[in-house]
């Protein structure tokens, strides 16, 4: 037994003395994989038992202003990274079809490998969109997908960082930093209020951009199994897996949360409808928007489910009804669910009034 630990403990200083990058051996966080994978293993128990139950009893903080700042924040951050990977490399420099890694001491290399590292620290930035769901005892939205999704980058990235910091893969991180660009811009523009929904009249295209984008991952690191190319087979494996493996776990959420809400709004037609024939009209009756999230905002189909006309004897289900104001912000730090009371919808009412809630 204890020569199989040795030869562990001799394997492991091997991997992070003698195959690592040495170029950041020094850096902070990259001596050891422990504190990184340490941090992980954290976030997914606060995320999923300690905050909960830390906050179970406590009312919910309004956040409105410093998840404002917080997503400005990261639409900069996002915005900075994403210039730095087309400045160090895959603005021109690099192949989109091979990119070998640079482990020299130039400029460009070592600029490369900067930006690598700050895209590490912006996963832990990221923590705090469960941080600020929790606190504002959102936690429906923390779902095992957003842990997953949350607490698995910054090792990944960390691996990524310590042994090519550089080259092929870095196509991965450039790309998510731009989605991560639109969707905290995203989220800011929701985060004001009302009046400037009408500058995100694009959320509707914001699933298909997400899914776009594992699919444009894992091609481009596949197209490695066909090609030469002096790039490590494992980190292209790697993360070409990851994208396929967040496709299917966001194409899974995203076909039950639609399957959800789309039979949610048809018993709550039925219902309404029922209670209009026994009483001549219908009901007070609220619809909520839940959308249970994974850590972007998706599945912005709430509008058009909760406006479809029900007629049963001449009564219209939010017959005209106008889009309820609120302050939405997706999946990922929204500020209030909409919500929309029918209150007659007949008569001199003509079509059903909105509740607006902040």
């Amino acid at each position: 037994m204890a020569q199989i630990l040795t030869n562990i403990y001799d394997w492991y200083r091997d991997l992070m003395d003698n195959q690592s990058d040495p170029r950041v051996a020094d850096w902070p966080m990259m001596s050891s994989p422990f504190p990184t994978l340490g941090l992980c293993i954290f976030y997914a128990y606060f995320s999923k038992s300690l905050a909960p139950k830390l906050m179970e009893k406590r009312k919910p903080m309004d956040l409105r202003n410093t998840l404002e700042i917080y997503n400005l924040f990261q639409t900069i951050f996002s915005t900075w990274i994403f210039y730095e990977y087309l400045q160090s490399g895959w603005g021109g420099r690099y192949s989109f079809r091979c990119q070998p890694v640079d482990y020299s001491d130039n400029p460009l290399a070592l600029r490369m490998a900067r930006t690598c590292w700050w895209y590490y620290v912006s996963k832990f930035t990221e923590f705090f969109d469960t941080l600020f769901f929790i606190l504002r005892k959102k936690t429906q939205h923390v779902s095992t997908l957003h842990v997953i999704h949350h607490g698995c980058m910054p090792f990944s990235v960390w691996m990524g960082m310590k042994f090519a910091p550089g080259g092929h893969s870095t196509f991965f991180a450039m790309l998510n930093s731009f989605v991560h660009i639109v969707m905290y811009f995203y989220y800011m523009v929701a985060a004001l209020g009302p009046k400037y929904q009408k500058y995100i009249w694009w959320k509707k295209y914001l699933t298909a951009f997400q899914m776009a984008q594992f699919v444009a991952i894992f091609t481009h690191q596949f197209q490695l199994l066909f090609t030469e190319c002096d790039y490590p087979k494992g980190f292209m494996v790697w993360i070409g897996l990851h994208g396929i493996m967040f496709l299917f776990l966001f194409s899974d959420f995203y076909k039950q949360a639609y399957n959800k809400r789309v039979g949610r709004a048809k018993r709550e037609a039925e219902a309404l409808l029922a209670k209009s024939h026994a009483n001549g009209k219908l009901h007070n009756g609220d619809i909520v928007n839940n959308n249970q999230g994974a850590c972007m905002p998706v599945l912005n189909d709430d509008d058009e489910l909760h406006q479809r006309k029900v007629t049963g004897n001449g009564i219209y289900l939010n017959g005209g009804a106008k889009t309820a104001n609120s302050y939405s912000n997706g999946n990922s730090n929204g500020f209030v669910e909409s919500i929309q009371q029918s209150n007659g919808g007949i008569g001199e009412n003509g079509g059903a009034r909105v509740r607006k809630i902040q």
